[in-house]
């Protein structure tokens, strides 16, 4: 019979899987659409990092909220009400588009529709799929989730590239919002299990707010998950400042050629899909600890090589092994706290995990597009400043090199934080210092 219900299980996890295979395509397409519509309108890096600003901001604000209840309600109605949230804020867009209206703030509304869908639909998904899916295959099944972010990372470039020169952004935005209404099928379908209400980490008699403070402790009395996130807090950090600039570099430095970067970010893409392969065939290293690290190691030295880059060759070996790494080592750490947190709390205490590690990314996208367009990319344009002197040897001057310098830095600071990964042995031995969750209580 339990062999039955985890076959069952496995089955349900799949079908909520296609679902969002699907719903990826099409806010994938949508968000590489919007990149170039708000490129092509301001030719700033700005708004690119506002997008995702205003993304983060609502998702890190409710998170610790999102975590009790997300624990506390049935998590198949939280998943299809996050999705209707993404839903909302597209067919807003393509409302103000059909009536000539849409403008930059409609997009800052849309992502802050998307970031609180997001706040409990990370929780709610990851604490599903601990209750769907059997311990031993975690790391397949967290595999199988990067594959699908990845394998549409290739088609969406190349799709939206193509679609938003022959059907126009309006279209784009129907394509998504069918997209959307194919996953909900999918989740409507299966039976999604929720944790007993007398459960591990429940206190009945226990009020919102001390609840709420749950996931804080668990993870600050367990310094191994605490280092851990802290060494992504980090990683985050940097990556955040770096991340809004990979699509303006190309852009300035290609004459605004939405071709080329549909190439590149394809291309680049193969190795998000060939990573998710891998830890899906693999199952994953039995120290995932230190696939984590080594994963922060490759990021690091590959972020530094795209801001060195002078071709789209350089871009895209870069992007490949970046992208490759970052399913393994996050499939890895998803492993990890899966293990070690009981599915009946993990809404509250993944919630908290997601704020420790996430928590500087809204002040480093708020650096990030003004660092670009304010001080850096000003300072490459004649040469004649410190800034150029010390970074011109290594990116060059003119369109883009200001935005690969600060690649460069963040790409060092990167490698900094896995060497330091490496040196911290509860970092390395996280998965032997802490029992996992069916092995003891608590």
């Amino acid at each position: 019979m339990e062999e039955a219900s985890k076959k069952q299980g496995m089955r349900n996890f799949l079908l909520i899987w296609v679902g969002q295979v699907f719903s990826l395509i099409g806010s994938s397409i949508t968000n590489f659409a919007l990149g170039i519509w708000a490129w092509e309108k301001t030719g700033q890096a700005t708004p690119l990092a506002l997008t995702h600003l205003f993304y983060m901001l609502p998702m890190m604000l409710l998170s610790p909220l999102a975590g009790v209840w997300v624990d506390r309600w049935n998590r198949k109605l939280v998943m299809a009400i996050s999705d209707t949230l993404a839903g909302i804020g597209t067919l807003m867009m393509l409302v103000m588009l059909s009536i000539g209206r849409l403008e930059l703030w409609h997009l800052y509304l849309a992502a802050v529709l998307n970031g609180i869908g997001g706040a409990f639909q990370w929780p709610a998904y990851s604490a599903a799929i601990s209750m769907m899916v059997p311990k031993h295959q975690y790391t397949r099944a967290n595999g199988l989730i990067s594959l699908a972010e990845s394998g549409t990372s290739i088609l969406a470039p190349l799709l939206g590239a193509l679609m938003i020169s022959t059907i126009g952004l309006n279209r784009i935005f129907i394509v998504d919002l069918i997209t959307l209404a194919v996953a909900l099928l999918c989740l409507l379908i299966v039976k999604v299990p929720n944790p007993s209400k007398k459960t591990v980490g429940r206190d009945v008699t226990a009020s919102f707010w001390q609840e709420l403070g749950f996931g804080f402790r668990f993870i600050f009395e367990r310094k191994p998950l605490l280092y851990l996130q802290l060494g992504f807090f980090l990683i985050n950090l940097v990556a955040s400042i770096a991340g809004p600039l990979y699509v303006p570099i190309i852009l300035a430095k290609s004459g605004n050629n939405a071709t080329l970067l549909g190439y590149v970010q394809s291309i680049s893409a193969v190795g998000g899909l060939l990573g998710g392969l891998t830890l899906t065939a693999w199952g994953g290293h039995k120290r995932k600890s230190k696939t984590v690290v080594l994963g922060w190691t490759v990021t690091g030295v590959f972020a530094m090589l795209f801001g060195l880059a002078k071709s789209p060759l350089m871009w895209i070996v870069a992007q490949f092994m970046e992208v490759f790494s970052i399913p393994i080592l996050n499939g890895a750490n998803q492993a990890i706290w899966m293990a070690k947190v009981d599915p009946a709390v993990q809404g509250r205490v993944f919630s908290i995990r997601r704020l420790v590690a996430q928590v500087s990314i809204p002040l480093a996208l708020l650096i990030s597009g003004p660092l670009a367009d304010k001080v850096f990319e000003p300072a490459f344009k004649t040469g004649d400043n410190w800034l150029a002197a010390v970074f011109k040897p290594l990116v060059g001057l003119g369109p883009g090199s200001g935005m690969a310098a600060i690649m460069l830095m963040t790409g060092g600071v990167g490698l900094l934080v896995s060497l330091a990964g490496w040196m911290n042995p509860l970092v390395r031995n996280v998965e032997t210092l802490l029992p996992d969750h069916d092995e003891a209580s608590l």
